[in-house]
């Protein structure tokens, strides 16, 4: 099992690859968090090659150190390429499109975005064939931890080959998990976020009962922190966007469905979320 890495990101030197380390590095998609990836990557000392579907990022790219590519200059160039796309579908248009078969032998895959496990798997299958490794690497904590380079980072795949990039996945990560093989990341990512989107709707009716009583719900939110009642979204009140929390319980009802499994309070949630998301953290509106 891979260890957390020893100092925060950026409190090192630049990284000196070893002979087996990958130098060069592709990323695929550079949203909200893989732009955030991008600079932490680049600080490191790696040589990074960036691409997106909207080539208006190509100056932020550049501007946090790397070198804005096309998908067949990443995939010529690029020893490790981490994919970062929005969607499973966006993951799946990749893999059509004839993106192993641009890969030399070799080089690593990390899925870094959250699809459903059987995607990656069928990704890594895909790979083996043509002697490319696969790796499940999803991440935990949101943007405001890919800011600061703080991700928790769930790992699944080939150890040797999650070895070879862990000085990637720790320029931007301060805990780093091994789950085992192809998949399972993805399905720890997923009961991160069933929890995490269970406790988001409990915050807000445990919050909106309480106001109706007349108690001032920031002195009860600081008093629930300090009990059994505790957790991470309240903690971060206020912060969410909600804007992947349909996708995050669709991929979860999904799984549900693939393993013939009932879970009627996610199925439950994703309807609550969707009424929830207009008006949320206003909890004069909860429950009216």
């Amino acid at each position: 099992m891979l260890s957390s890495p020893t100092s925060r990101p950026g409190s090192a030197e630049k990284h000196e690859p070893g002979d087996a380390d990958p130098a060069t590095i592709g990323v695929i998609g550079t949203g909200r968090i893989g732009l955030a990836l991008v600079g932490h990557i680049a600080k490191k000392g790696f040589t990074v090659l960036a691409c997106d579907a909207d080539a208006a990022k190509r100056p932020d790219v550049e501007a946090r150190g790397a070198r804005w590519a096309e998908l067949s200059d990443i995939a010529r160039d690029a020893e490790a390429i981490l994919i970062a796309v929005g969607y499973d579908r966006d993951l799946r248009a990749l893999v059509a499109d004839g993106l192993i078969e641009q890969l030399r032998p070799g080089t690593i895959l990390a899925v870094l975005s959250t699809v459903e496990p059987r995607t990656v798997q069928e990704l890594a299958a895909n790979g083996a064939a043509a002697g490319v490794h696969v790796v499940d690497a999803t991440m935990c904590r949101g943007g405001r931890a890919a800011d600061a380079g703080t991700m928790l980072t769930f790992v699944g795949g080939d150890a040797d080959a999650i070895d070879r990039l862990k000085p990637v996945i720790s320029a931007y990560s301060t805990d780093i998990v091994y789950t085992g093989a192809v998949g399972t990341a993805q399905a720890a990512k997923a009961a991160n976020n069933l929890l995490m989107w269970a406790c988001l709707i409990a915050n807000h009716e445990a919050l909106a009962l309480a106001r109706r009583f007349g108690v001032d719900v920031d002195v009860l939110r600081d008093a629930l922190l300090k009990t059994g009642a505790e957790n991470g979204v309240l903690r971060h009140w206020g912060t969410s966007t909600m804007a992947w929390a349909d996708d995050d319980l669709e991929i979860i009802q999904a799984m549900a469905r693939h393993t013939g499994m009932s879970l009627p309070q996610s199925d439950l949630n994703r309807e609550l979320c969707r009424r929830l998301k207009p008006d949320k953290f206003e909890l004069d509106k909860y429950g009216v």
